[in-house]
């Protein structure tokens, strides 16, 4: 027998034509700047924030350290909720998944960026206490859950 199968291909083809693909990002980072909040023609808000990632790496005897800058959108309640509760340096996990925006500018130049649509952001607890910079500590409503809360919030890495 030669590998073939009653269908005609060898079964590792067959596995090959059914492969899907999968685009997942979780990241855990800290804001760059407050969210920015603006709303589509149609009322629906999106926020946009620039998440700060490390990776720290060892280097001869030397630790080093490096530093990717992450544009992240969020849509919905969710945005509402970024750009009412985050703040400039706080930690948050976002999980979501990559995308690729291409447009042209007015002077004919084709440009893309890479960006994590998020599905989830989740808060971390900020250093410290629990107050603003007000001073007066702001309650965060129900449906907007911190990370980080319980064992159903750990993170699977």
């Amino acid at each position: 027998m030669t590998g073939k199968t009653a269908g005609g291909l060898n079964p590792a083809k067959r596995r090959i034509k059914k492969m899907v693909s999968y685009n997942k990002v979780i990241l855990i980072g800290n804001l760059t700047k407050d969210p920015e909040i603006r709303y589509t023609p149609s009322g629906t808000p999106v926020a946009n924030f620039r998440l700060a990632v490390n990776h720290k790496y060892k280097q001869g005897e030397g630790l080093k350290e490096e530093v990717c800058y992450i544009d992240v959108v969020v849509f919905g309640k969710q945005a509402e909720n970024c750009g009412q509760y985050l703040n400039k340096g706080q930690s948050v996990i976002v999980d979501g998944r990559l995308q690729e925006r291409r447009w042209e500018t007015e002077d004919g130049q084709k440009r893309s960026k890479h960006e994590v649509v998020a599905q989830a952001v989740r808060f971390m607890p900020k250093r410290g206490d629990s107050a603003t910079p007000t001073g007066k500590a702001e309650s965060v409503p129900e449906d907007v859950e911190p990370a980080l809360g319980g064992a159903e919030n750990d993170v699977p890495f």
